[in-house]
């Protein structure tokens, strides 16, 4: 189970959304290869089609840390960025998780 979970708000520019969608897709590629990292996840907000939010798994914050500090991060990240008016980066700690068909209290 991944205990971190690294998050985005993104919104790309009006007519670059396929492009947007690809740049992550292969920034992510690379991300899921590093040690600690687990799977990502990219979904469009069904009520605000022009926002996307970004999950993506890590075992710890120190693996989050090896990646957003690794010499490859900013120009592969930079790379998404050409494609985004906004962008808002969260990293998440899991408190609690319950499964499917858990009885509740």
């Amino acid at each position: 189970m991944a205990h971190v979970y690294t998050t985005g708000s993104w919104g790309p520019f009006e007519g670059q959304e396929d492009e947007f969608v690809e740049r992550w897709r292969e920034f992510v590629g690379w991300a899921t290869t590093l040690p600690g990292a687990g799977r990502a996840v990219l979904a469009r907000d069904l009520r605000d089609p022009g926002r996307y939010v970004s999950f993506m798994a890590w075992s710890d914050l120190d693996a989050v840390r090896s990646w957003k500090g690794s010499a490859e991060f900013k120009p592969r990240m930079s790379k998404v960025q050409a494609h985004i008016d906004t962008f808002a980066p969260t990293e998440l700690e899991v408190v609690e998780v319950v499964e499917p068909g858990a009885a509740s209290g």
